[in-house]
Formats: structure tokens, C-alpha cells, sequence
């Protein structure tokens, strides 16, 4: 590394760092300022606000604002750069738009491998903690049930639910059917459903069991109560507030993969999860490419119409991640388009003002 590529990356992390520190401690006022009426309200004590709350709750926005913040820290210093003549001193001297840009894609690099492990390994263990705290203090959200629940407990055997409460803790119309060689062996329905977690049996209450016999006949059973052990458990049918937030990446594809293997719809949210987290790290490579690209010219209106234009990109591309999530969510759009297609849209873009930057 040559000394201007040091200087160039001390500026781009130290305005990073400086910009992430202000808007978090912006934020956390208003934060407080917001919540602190729950907080009394539910006699929540100084240590759980500080460390089960907002111990956990600056490094998610943190990590949450890291492209955007990357951007902007680029456009900011990089502009300043131009408007003390210091861009056109470095070329003029014989390096290259290209070479420019080594300190700042490393800058990227450092970033995105930081906001990548936080995203995948860290974070998730602390939001437990924290979305705990919101469900006990500020919202009282617990975790709702399913309606219409067609699942596939192991090769063969399915399950039906026309709803599981999470509050009740009981399923109502249930079934429970055999399959084998394409022939129903029995098929076990019950009016409600309980889970026995003192000896891990669910509980069948006014049952009727049927075993279709190989011969052809059919075998029929009536009772009030009964006790067996099934493959599945209550959290199978909870929808936990943001549950994929508190999952770190192995235990996302695990859970995704097992939900897939039981046949479970609607796991769009996770499989979007999954692939933001790589995709958002990432986009600190594009966001830094329009940058640099942007705020190395001079233009007319200064510095204060680059972070405009900065700004406005940033929104854009914050707004267009939403609306292709909501598609993949509520749509037939693949989570993986959904995740990528901003970061696409952008290359393109950071690409197009690369090549119109000064040289």
C-alpha cells in the first residue's frame, strides 16, 4: 500500500464510523424518547433498558445501515476531496481512475466482510434477547399460530391443522394421515390437539382412528382421550415476530431445508433472510462504486448537491429493495431475484457513471 491508499482508507472508514456513531446516537434518543412511556408502563428496570435493549439494539441498526452509510461516507469525504483539488492532484500525477479506486474497494471489502459475520453469526444470538425485551415491554407481541396447516412430519406422513393457537396451546380439527406406495394406511382425526410437555405426547381429544386393512376392510376406532408421540412440536406452528432475525446463518438453511423437506408454504421471509444477508454486505462494493464515481467531479452546485444526489440514490435503492421483497413475499417473485435485482439495477448504474467519471 502507497501512502495515498492508506490516506484514502483511513478517510473512508474514519467518515464511516464518524457518520454510523451520529445517526446511532440520534437514533437511540429518539428510540427512548418514544418507548419510554412502555418502559414505566410495564416496569422495565435501567439494566434490562441498557443491556437486554440497547446492548442489542445498536449493533442491528448498525449492521442494518452499514450499506447506506458506506455510501454516504463515501460521497461525503470523496466530494470534499474534489472541491480541495485533491482528486485532480492524484491523477494528475499519474494514477489512474482505476488505481484510484484499490483504497476504496478494500475500505468495501473490510465493510461488507464486517457487516456479513455480524449479519450472520453475532447479531442474531443478541436479537433474541432484544425482540424478547420488545414482546415483554413495549409491544406485548407474543407469538401468533397458523391457520391451515398442511405439513409433511417425515416421508410419508402428513399432518393437517385448520388452526393451532399459540396462546391456548391447542390445535383444532386435526388429522393425521398414513401414506405408503401411494395407499392411505390409517387416518387419525381429532377435534383438538394438545402438547403434554412433561412426558413430550400429544394429546387427542374425541379421536376417531381408521386402519385400512390390506385385504380391504377398514378398521375403526372412537375414543375421548389419547395419548401418542408424533414428530412434531408446538414451535412447528408458531409464527414468532421476526423469528429469522434471531437465527444465525446455520440455523437459517437448517430450518429452511426442514421446513421445505415437511412441504411448508409461506417461508418466502426466510429464504429472503437468508439471501439479503449476503446481498446487503455486498452492495457496499456497488454503493461505493457510484461514490466515488459521482463525487470525484466538480460540478456547480458543490458539495451539498453531491450528498443530494447521494441521498436520493440511497433512498432509491432502499425503496426499490422493499418493493421487490413484498413482491417475493405476496408474489410469484423468486426471493433470490428479489434480493439481487437492487444490487443488479445499481451495477449497471455505478458502471454507467464509472465510465463518465473524470480520468
Amino acid at each position: 500500500m502507497k501512502k495515498i491508499d492508506i490516506y484514502i482508507l483511513k478517510k473512508f472508514l474514519g467518515t464511516f464510523f464518524f457518520a454510523i456513531i451520529l445517526i446511532l446516537s440520534i437514533s437511540v434518543v429518539f428510540d427512548l424518547a418514544e418507548k419510554i412511556d412502555d418502559f414505566l408502563e410495564n416496569n422495565a428496570s435501567l439494566e434490562a433498558i441498557v443491556f437486554d435493549y440497547y446492548k442489542n439494539f445498536i449493533p442491528y441498526f448498525a449492521n442494518l445501515f452499514t450499506p447506506l452509510f458506506v455510501f454516504i461516507a463515501v460521497i461525503f469525504f470523496t466530494s470534499k476531496m474534489a472541491y480541495q483539488t485533491e482528486i485532480i492532484a492524484i491523477l494528475s500525477s499519474g494514477v489512474s481512475f482505476k488505481r484510484l479506486m484499490y483504497p476504496y474497494f478494500m475500505g468495501a471489502a473490510i465493510l461488507t466482510v464486517f457487516s456479513f459475520v455480524m449479519g450472520a453469526y453475532i447479531i442474531p444470538p443478541a436479537n433474541k434477547v432484544r425482540v424478547d425485551f420488545e414482546n415483554t415491554y413495549v409491544k406485548n407481541i407474543r407469538e401468533t399460530g397458523m391457520s391451515n396447516i398442511h405439513m409433511q412430519l417425515e416421508p410419508g406422513l402428513f399432518v393437517y391443522m385448520r388452526r393451532y393457537s399459540s396462546f391456548r396451546e391447542r390445535g383444532d380439527d386435526f388429522s393425521l394421515e398414513r401414506i405408503e406406495d401411494k395407499e392411505l394406511r390409517f387416518k387419525i382425526t381429532a377435534k383438538t390437539v394438545s402438547y403434554d410437555s412433561t412426558d413430550g405426547k400429544w394429546i387427542f381429544k374425541d379421536y376417531v382412528r381408521r386402519d385400512f386393512l390390506p385385504e380391504g376392510g377398514m378398521e375403526l376406532t372412537k375414543g375421548e382421550e389419547m395419548d401418542t408421540v408424533v414428530n412434531m412440536k408446538p414451535a412447528d406452528f408458531k409464527e414468532e415476530r421476526k423469528f429469522f432475525e434471531t437465527m444465525t446463518n446455520p440455523e437459517l438453511n437448517e430450518y429452511i431445508n426442514e421446513q421445505q423437506e415437511r412441504g411448508v408454504g409461506n417461508i418466502e421471509p426466510y429464504l429472503i433472510e437468508k439471501h439479503r444477508r449476503v446481498a446487503s454486505p455486498f452492495s457496499a462494493f456497488i454503493l461505493t462504486l457510484i461514490g466515488v464515481s459521482l463525487a470525484s467531479r466538480k460540478v456547480r452546485g458543490g458539495m451539498g448537491l453531491h450528498i443530494g444526489v447521494g441521498i436520493a440514490l440511497s433512498f432509491s435503492y432502499i425503496l426499490f429493495s422493499t418493493i421487490s421483497t413484498t413482491f417475493a413475499i405476496n408474489g410469484n417473485l423468486s426471493p433470490v431475484v428479489a434480493t439481487w435485482m437492487p444490487n443488479f439495477v445499481f451495477l449497471l448504474i455505478g458502471i454507467t457513471l464509472y465510465f463518465r467519471a473524470p480520468k
